[in-house]
């Protein structure tokens, strides 16, 4: 997939980018599994806002996708969609039964492909398969953190892990971001390349399309008075000074906010250790 340039016909239009749709092979999404999506604005249930800088935007649907395909499916690639929810693509499937369903696309799909699921699924790009019985050195996506919860990791548009070695009950996979951490054998995962690899270089270009995005415009905060940010107040542009904080005096920068500390028995090695060593 490319990218789509524009004639500078504005200062705006001028670097601005966009995604190549040529790879879409349908605009019209099946409404059975086609859901309406509210637009919070950050706000939780009670209307206090959580996450800053919502807001606004066009309306989008949600697509009801399904990360937890059971074993045993034969799948027919029907048709390749665009999805406003999420980075990657994906591809509207019909079962052995007639049944639909919405999955991840990588970058082998194609209209009329077949996916098969399960143990017995042969090792070839798509199909979904248990860490056990996939080749060390391939290179998965759609990994499922417990065995039967569905796909959770490695599902954004060009990100893809490796199967590194196996160990026992668990398998060692490097993470997209250099991370390797374990999985048990028993957990499913997904043979290829999520779709859509040219996704993180698209430059929006103008305010007014990340506004459309929903996203609202954000303030600096030394850029504030005094009283409204730590780093606000002072003659001219000065440097913080000092760490710096977020509007409620909490550090901005290093401050870790992993709170899943079950899980780390399962890193085997950090991704910071791994970007020091190269």
């Amino acid at each position: 997939m490319a990218i789509k340039a524009y004639n500078p016909t504005t200062p705006a239009r001028r670097g601005m980018t966009s995604q190549d749709l040529s790879d879409i092979t349908t605009r019209r999404p099946l409404k059975s599994l086609v859901k309406a999506g509210k637009q919070r604005a950050g706000r939780n249930n009670t209307g206090k806002i959580t996450v800053r800088h919502r807001g606004g935007g066009v309306k989008r649907h949600y697509r009801l996708v399904n990360h937890r395909m059971p074993a045993g499916m034969t799948l027919t690639v029907e048709e390749i969609e665009y999805d406003p929810g999420r980075s990657a693509r994906i591809a509207r499937v019909k079962d052995q039964h007639g049944l639909y369903h919405y999955i991840l696309a990588d970058t082998q799909m194609t209209k009329g492909a077949v996916v098969k699921t399960g143990a017995e699924a042969p090792v070839e790009a798509s199909n979904r398969l248990p860490l056990a019985n996939i080749p060390v050195g391939s290179q998965i996506y759609a990994i499922e953190i417990n065995p039967g919860k569905g796909a959770q990791m490695v599902r954004s548009a060009g990100t893809k892990a490796q199967l590194m070695a196996k160990e026992g009950n668990y398998a060692m996979v490097r993470m997209p971001s250099g991370e390797v951490r374990r999985f048990r054998l028993e957990c499913e995962a997904s043979l290829g390349v999520v779709g859509n690899v040219q996704h993180q270089n698209v430059k929006l270009g103008s305010a007014g399309r990340r506004r459309r995005m929903g996203w609202r415009p954000s303030v600096h905060g030394k850029a504030m008075n005094p009283a409204d940010h730590p780093m606000g107040g002072g003659e001219g542009k000065t440097g913080p000074g000092r760490i710096p904080k977020t509007p409620w005096g909490k550090p901005a920068i290093g401050f870790k906010t992993r709170r899943r500390k079950s899980t780390n028995k399962m890193i085997v090695r950090s991704r910071h250790e791994a970007k020091r060593k190269r």
